[in-house]
């Protein structure tokens, strides 16, 4: 069951702490090289477009890990 303290801890903006500028920056690299792999080797199409998404969602959910420190 997800509390309502795990809610206020997603839904706070969490100012980045001492290291994790770096490690934000390493993940959006990494998404950036993915997607850009994607395009080179898949036709366009809906599932091109579907998986630059979730790729998308992948860096942002790890960045939210980072944020809110995995809890």
């Amino acid at each position: 069951m997800i509390t309502d303290q795990q809610l206020q801890n997603w839904f706070t903006y969490h100012a980045p702490l001492e290291g994790q500028p770096d490690k934000y920056e390493k993940l959006r690299r990494a998404g950036l090289t993915l997607a850009r792999t994607i395009v080179e080797l898949t036709p366009p199409s809906a599932d091109q477009t579907d998986a630059i998404r979730s790729v998308r969602n992948a860096i942002m959910t790890a960045n939210a890990a980072l944020a809110c420190d995995g809890k």
